[in-house]
């Protein structure tokens, strides 16, 4: 039996299957986010994003966590782009020029992965790559009879991995030691996004929107101590000269709870005054607001128009342009995630279950079907145009546009009639319907007898046209010759056998009014 391996050629370690490797460092299991969002100020951020990319990845991902959970643009707008990936329908398809056994095993892994009933969820926890950049999915397998399949999955926290330090770009799992432990085959789905290029520890789409993210809080923290003020005169407490300490303190609670009771009581001999506050507005800081929530939805979708309308630049052509690009983006997404799971999960799949494919480029793959919809009444339109004019159009080509299946040897399609199945009249007690709507076209017959009754009379007509296209020296004195030509052409012969067709066509016709057709 032939060595089991992971798709770069790793060998299999058949007692990791049944126990995540997670379950060895443990202690990883009590670490809990450090919530470095808190009081975030512009020099904590850059020093964050900093130390990720000398290796310490803990802090930035556990702000990127922090983003999603405190901000509801940004969360709407990351779900957008995550769940678009749930739309999608998808199939395991075999390599170029397949084998029989290459399709069977395409077949059999498409199978397993749709029974897999927490697949959707997968999808989900992968595109989690599209902010942090990578994201990983821990395995465990289990014999259902003869058949390994995956038993559990579990999103693991970014928090709990780091990168090689000789390459930075492979992920490693964080266990005490300097460059961590490699992960083991087939106990992992690791999808790494490239949101932009460059090292892994600075791919991931959130480091964009760290500094949208930092300046709409100040720009709301503004706002709130702002609505908390605007419209509350300054209350300021007068106390003469030999007041004591506690006639101050009596007098300091006073103006300090006016303004939210509307009321207090202080010694006669002591006053206070209302200063009118300075006139100040919110608009400012719902501009910083809006610039950062367009700023975020630019990075993920894109453009803002499929998620702000603001009534002014808000146009119909813009949405659908905006709307295109956003498109490019699933299509870019998919893409990426479909190269993850053949690897991470077709190819497990089929290896572990005796169907481990020759080589990388024999492996079935994961498509998602990205193709929009098309106007069925356009192409319906144009096809039998383009084909009458000579283009020659394959089958297959018509039905992969149409998003339409080709139908199976023997299986029942649209257009053909399937003859009725009658019973005898003493079985329905009832007469026999007429039976001209079962008998063909009685038409059909004669036109074919006409065609070739007109047959020689086309001949010899058009074999006096071709000689004149042979002779003509140019195309206006072949045009100047066909005019010449055309009372002498010879078309007695057509003319009867047209005389001929009017006469049946018109018999034809009473003979359908006399039964009734």
């Amino acid at each position: 039996m032939a060595q089991i391996v992971d798709i770069n050629g790793n060998p299999l370690d058949a007692g990791t299957l049944r126990e995540p490797q997670t379950a060895n460092v443990g202690w990883l299991n009590q670490t809990f986010a450090g919530h470095p969002s808190r009081g975030l100020t512009p020099g904590r951020l850059a020093a964050i994003l900093e130390a990720a990319e000398y290796g310490d990845m803990t802090a930035q991902h556990d702000l990127f966590l922090d983003m999603e959970e405190k901000d509801a643009h940004l969360y709407a707008e990351m779900g957008k782009r995550k769940r678009a990936l749930l739309t999608l329908d998808w199939a395991i398809q075999p390599p170029p020029n397949p084998s029989a056994a290459e399709k069977k095993a395409a077949k059999y892994a498409e199978e397993l992965i749709r029974s897999q009933s927490n697949f959707d969820d997968m999808l989900l926890d992968m595109m989690d790559a599209v902010g942090h950049g990578f994201s990983c999915l821990e395995y465990t397998w289990q014999r259902d009879g003869s058949e390994w399949i995956i038993d559990t999955v579990e999103h693991r926290p970014q928090s709990w991995f780091q990168l090689d330090k000789a390459t930075r770009s492979t992920i490693h799992l964080r266990d005490g030691s300097t460059d961590g432990t490699a992960l083991n085959p087939f106990g992992w789905a690791v999808h790494v996004h490239k949101a932009k290029s460059g090292y892994l520890s600075r791919a991931g789409l959130y480091r964009v929107l760290a500094w949208p993210y930092l300046f709409k809080n100040y720009g709301i923290r503004d706002f709130a101590e702002l609505l908390e003020i605007y419209g509350l005169p300054i209350r300021i407490g007068k106390y003469p000269a030999s007041a004591t300490q506690n006639e101050k303190e009596t007098l300091l609670r006073a103006v300090l709870s006016i303004g939210h009771d509307a009321g207090g009581i202080i010694p006669q001999d002591m006053a206070m005054e209302f200063v009118t506050a300075a006139a100040g507005g919110g608009a400012p800081h719902e501009a910083m607001v809006a610039w950062a929530e367009k700023s975020v939805s630019k990075a993920v979708l894109g453009g803002t128009l499929t998620s702000q309308a603001d009534g002014k630049t808000s146009t119909n052509a813009l949405g659908n342009v905006h709307n295109e690009i956003r498109h490019d983006l699933l299509t870019s997404d998919a893409t990426q995630l479909a190269g993850t799971l053949t690897r991470d999960m077709v190819w497990p799949l089929l290896a572990l279950n005796g169907r481990m494919p020759s080589s990388r480029r024999r492996c079935p793959r994961l498509v998602f079907d990205t193709s929009e919809t098309v106007d069925l009444a356009l192409y319906a339109d144009a096809l039998p145009k383009l084909s009458s004019m000579g283009m020659r159009i394959p089958l297959d080509f018509a039905h992969e546009r149409l998003r339409i299946p080709l139908a199976a040897e023997g299986e029942p399609v649209l257009g053909e009639v399937q003859p009725p199945a009658t019973k005898p009249a003493a079985a329905t007690g009832q007469a026999a319907l007429s039976t001209t709507a079962m008998i063909d076209d009685p038409t059909a017959p004669l036109a074919g007898q006409l065609t070739d009754a007109a047959s020689p009379a086309w001949g010899k007509l058009l074999d006096q046209v071709s000689a004149l296209v042979a002779q003509a020296p140019s195309l206006e004195t072949l045009r100047e010759q066909l005019l010449d030509a055309y009372g002498g052409l010879p078309t007695d012969q057509l003319t009867a056998v047209m005389t001929m067709a009017f006469a049946c066509a018109e018999l034809a016709g009473l003979d359908d009014a006399r039964v009734g057709r």
